[in-house]
């Protein structure tokens, strides 16, 4: 016996899937047809701007007012710009900057274009208060570790992204800033009381509900005064007695991922994640990445089969349809759209570089750019100062751990060095590379990652990007004179 109809058609209209490729295929439109709520867009579905354009109106050809979502957050993670690096410097740059109508406009550049290209929904901004230096998912992608700093940033952001009639979607609540683990691989736990959550990770979030942001993004993190054992994702007093009641939220709650690790350990499976995430008092479910007609199938069918044996309501299900019908209806194209501004991107870029110490030198340094892992939020999206540099800059690469320091010496000679990495405080074998360099050669230092309290022994300079853009490695190499 098949699913009932009406309630498959129900349960589609909490699923924000995904499909492979540049071209949806079309399990992926019959779909939206039947009642599935959106499809999110990740770099494989991205090869240029008329592709994309083609892409979304081949999925509103499945239904009108189809949610397409997608991670623009600028900065380090771009999905339009996944080949290149993004024209926008990220969140910590715009917070170094610390001018707000500067990070209201550089959202409404982004917005424009993300509308331009039909996309409804982009999740972001992130409001994270980045309090853990060590930090492995969110880093530069917060406006800082200050929630004040980061509330008034937050908010601009929401206001300039939604002046084009794309939906912001903040995130990740009730706050992944203090963890010092990968929500994409594990749980991470954030062990404080709620009186600490609302002194520190919260503001931000309270902003952005004020600023009228239409969705916020539940975290895959545990706060076991709130969670119990399990993530936010999954609790009720985390997303209806907090978000909802204390905070006053009433537009979408869209969850992260569900084939994380984060959800997917706690849960048992998607299926089962999307249930309890319904349960808790979430309305969009972002199945993830990996997505296929069967897995959309099995998600749906799990819900009915909650609804059916009592685990689930049909009324919360028909109250998270109809929030995610809502958040659909209310984005769109705005009448006239900001146009981007060219150039914008790297001026702002530019006022985030801070330089501690001496720029000054004699010769052309050679620049050595040390290899760093990409997170799953960011992917392998090109970075460092490679593409700004003028002709006749030497340019090599080192791994930490691998690449002695007198390798490095060797190709050098006489000349100073430019070392460019990111996280460096926290990638093992870098500070040791760094400052056994620096005893025998004159090193100037780029920071392209969150750049946490560590300054290297012995370094001329340091200089901080707040972030590993295109914009944000243009920028560098302008402030050392490199670029042509």
């Amino acid at each position: 016996m098949g699913l009932d109809p009406g309630l498959r058609r129900l349960a589609l209209g909490t699923l924000l899937a995904a499909y492979p490729g540049p071209v949806p295929p079309d399990w992926a439109v019959d779909l939206l047809a039947d009642g599935l709520a959106g499809h999110t867009l990740f770099g494989t579905n991205i090869h240029d701007p008329a592709q994309v354009a083609a892409s979304t109106a081949a999925l509103r050809a499945g239904r009108p007012d189809v949610i397409v979502a997608i991670d623009e957050e600028g900065g380090d993670v771009t999905r339009l710009a996944h080949a290149t690096g993004s024209p926008y410097p990220g969140n910590a740059a715009l917070g170094a900057v610390d001018d707000p109508d500067l990070t209201r406009r550089v959202y409404a550049a982004i917005g424009a274009e993300l509308a331009a290209l039909g996309v409804t929904v982009d999740l972001a901004p992130t409001v994270d208060v980045n309090t853990a230096d060590e930090n492995p998912v969110i880093g530069t992608r917060s406006f800082g570790a200050d929630p004040k700093r980061v509330a008034v940033h937050s908010a601009a952001a929401v206001a300039g992204l939604q002046s084009t009639g794309v939906a912001a979607c903040a995130k990740h609540f009730p706050g992944h800033g203090a963890t010092v683990a990968d929500s994409h691989h594990e749980l991470p736990t954030v062990d404080v009381p709620p009186a600490v959550l609302r002194e520190r990770d919260l503001p931000p979030f309270a902003a952005v509900v004020d600023a009228g942001v239409r969705a916020v993004m539940s975290a895959h993190i545990r706060v076991p005064a709130l969670t119990g054992d399990g993530p936010a994702t999954f609790s009720r007093a985390v997303l209806h007695d907090l978000l909802r009641v204390e905070y006053g939220f009433t537009g979408a709650i869209i969850t992260d991922a569900l084939e994380m690790k984060g959800a997917v350990l706690a849960a048992g499976g998607v299926g089962a994640g999307a249930v309890r995430a319904l349960a808790a008092g979430a309305d969009l479910l972002c199945i993830g990445a990996r997505v296929d007609a069967e897995l959309v199938e099995s998600v749906a069918a799990e819900i009915v089969a909650a609804v059916a044996d009592g685990r689930l309501a049909r009324e919360r299900v028909e109250e998270a349809a109809g929030r995610t019908a809502a958040l659909a209806a209310a984005s769109g194209p705005a009448d006239a759209p900001p146009p981007a501004v060219d150039g914008l991107g790297y001026a702002a870029a530019l006022r985030a570089v801070r330089v501690e110490g001496d720029l000054t030198r004699d010769t052309v340094p050679l620049v050595v750019q040390v290899h760093a892992p990409s997170t799953v939020a960011e992917g392998r999206v090109p970075w460092g100062l490679g593409p700004h540099l003028a002709a006749g800059v030497e340019q090599a690469r080192a791994v930490a751990g691998e690449t002695g320091p007198e390798q490095l010496r060797r190709l050098a000679g006489d000349r100073p060095v430019v070392l460019v990495g990111r996280h460096l405080h926290r990638l093992p074998g870098a500070r040791e590379l760094v400052e056994a360099l620096a005893a025998t050669h004159q090193v100037t230092v780029v920071e392209m990652g969150w750049p946490g309290a560590w300054r290297p022994a012995g370094a001329r300079a340091f200089v901080a990007t707040h972030g590993a853009s295109h914009a944000n490695g243009r920028a560098a190499a302008d402030a050392l004179g490199l670029t042509a």
